[in-house]
């Protein structure tokens, strides 16, 4: 697994403090884009916090994924989380070190007060004294909230004194952006009361070796419950790894509401991702779940195409100009400003999030303008897969036969793969094993790759053509 060292580096420690109008919370930022370009610690807040408990409560959940992993437990990762200024409010984001979990606590703009929200993405630290005086927060106590340095000391920073060197791995940065292109293809399945949320998630298990589960589990929407099913019935959304919903246990006593989201199923289908929103007043702390707790996001493919189509690439490069931050990424708008069809700029949005520069909000059903403060290129770089396709037709290995292509491999085997209605299946094991479950295999995506690109010559011809006449 390719990896590398990430510095991040902040001018200060975050720290909690008391002060004569209350308590005082100082989160640090690291180097991030905003939109006068990158800046080394760029600020994003400063007001008070709407319910300091709730918010506090929140931001230690998404810290406990940022240092989880729920498969293979051994091994430990923290990352810290990734902030969004987005003008009308702020999300927190983190991605669990084993790639199965994803986490985000938007703090809406009803749950800030007093102070404008800037614009721009960087990591925020969350260290380990500052989460035991988070912990500490209570209900009444008024907490001003400040994301980014001190306004007097913006132009005095020497220069950092905190630096944290964490491994990076590639599978991570794959994860955390084909998270958002799977999360996109989710409706809302089911919405539970505040009572009925509480008692169906301090029901589940909590994890470790008694508590781990076996297999996918399912649930459907039942008055105003959800009760198990044993199969992938229409409506259902799979429960993979429950114990990955634990983080959710510390803003259980303030939720309003539960809201689970998940791709249409059919009977029989196999194990899927789903998001588990929690509601709480003035924001909403949401889990993502990879498709089981040894799965992560990384491996599922959902992006392979989006990545290959070259005029994807040339439209996403165009929107990516247009996006400004905006917390809700209206489609028909930038069909106008773009010239782009709506299908094309949807398309574009996938790429884009392909590379950590759109995330996507269930709760809204829409992206939103975020750059992870990462080498978004290595998503693409590092994919096996891809890099794999691009050979093979580097390598004239795709011969074209109608509805049916044949593929040469490294090795010399011959794979088929066939056209049904859009779907390609190939003859490889990989095909065999996930049966497209996983995205296409590399002799799949290299058909498309070879297709796509005379369909485009065919077009070029056709434009040339038109032209002369």
């Amino acid at each position: 697994m390719t990896r590398s060292l990430q510095a991040v580096a902040y001018s200060r420690p975050s720290v909690l403090e008391s002060a004569a109008d209350g308590q005082r919370l100082g989160l640090e930022t690291s180097r991030g884009a905003t939109p006068s370009g990158v800046e080394d610690h760029p600020r994003f807040f400063a007001g008070f916090l709407t319910s300091p408990q709730v918010a506090s409560a929140g931001l230690l959940a998404v810290a406990d994924v940022a240092a989880a992993r729920y498969y293979q437990r051994q091994l430990r990762a923290s990352l810290d989380p990734v902030v969004t200024g987005n003008g009308d409010r702020l999300r927190f984001e983190s991605f669990s070190g084993c790639c199965g979990v994803y986490a985000r606590l938007d703090v809406l703009e009803s749950g800030l007060d007093g102070g404008e929200v800037g614009h721009g993405t960087t990591n925020v630290d969350v260290n380990n004294p500052l989460r035991e005086a988070l912990s500490r927060v209570g209900a009444d106590d008024p907490l001003h909230l400040r994301v980014g340095p001190q306004e007097l000391a913006v132009t005095t920073l020497d220069g950092p004194v905190v630096e944290k060197k964490v491994p990076l791995p590639d599978r991570w940065l794959r994860g955390f952006a084909e998270a958002q292109v799977i999360a996109a293809g989710f409706d809302l399945r089911a919405e539970l009361p505040a009572a009925e949320a509480v008692r169906f998630l301090r029901a589940l298990p909590r994890g470790g070796a008694r508590g781990a589960s076996v297999g996918a589990r399912w649930v459907v929407s039942s008055g105003s419950g959800l009760r198990p099913t044993t199969r992938a019935v229409p409506g259902a959304v799979c429960l993979p790894g429950p114990e990955r919903l634990v983080a959710l246990q510390r803003v259980l006593r303030h939720a309003t509401a539960l809201r689970v989201y998940g791709p249409s199923v059919t009977g029989g289908a196999a194990a899927t991702a789903s998001a588990w929103e929690v509601v709480l007043p003035g924001m909403r702390l949401t889990l993502t779940l990879s498709p089981d707790a040894s799965r992560g996001f990384s491996g599922e493919g959902g992006v392979l195409d989006a990545l290959a189509a070259d005029e994807a690439a040339e439209d996403a490069e165009l929107i990516a100009v247009l996006l400004a931050w905006e917390p809700r990424v209206d489609v028909a708008d930038l069909s106008a400003a773009s010239g782009l069809t709506p299908e094309r700029v949807r398309a574009a949005l996938v790429r884009l999030g392909t590379s950590g520069r759109v995330g996507y909000d269930t709760a809204e059903a829409a992206y939103f303008h975020r750059e992870l403060p990462y080498d978004a290129e290595r998503v693409e770089r590092h994919n096996p897969r891809l890099r794999s396709a691009q050979a093979l037709v580097a390598a004239g290995a795709v011969a074209l036969d109608g509805a049916v292509g044949t593929v040469t491999a490294e090795d010399g085997h011959v794979h088929r793969v066939r056209d049904g209605a859009g779907v390609l299946s190939c003859s490889c094991l990989w095909w065999a094993k996930y049966r497209g479950g996983r995205g296409p295999c590399k002799h799949a995506l290299a058909v498309r790759m070879v297709r796509r690109g005379i369909a485009a010559a065919e077009r070029d011809m056709a434009r040339v053509d038109g032209g002369a006449r």
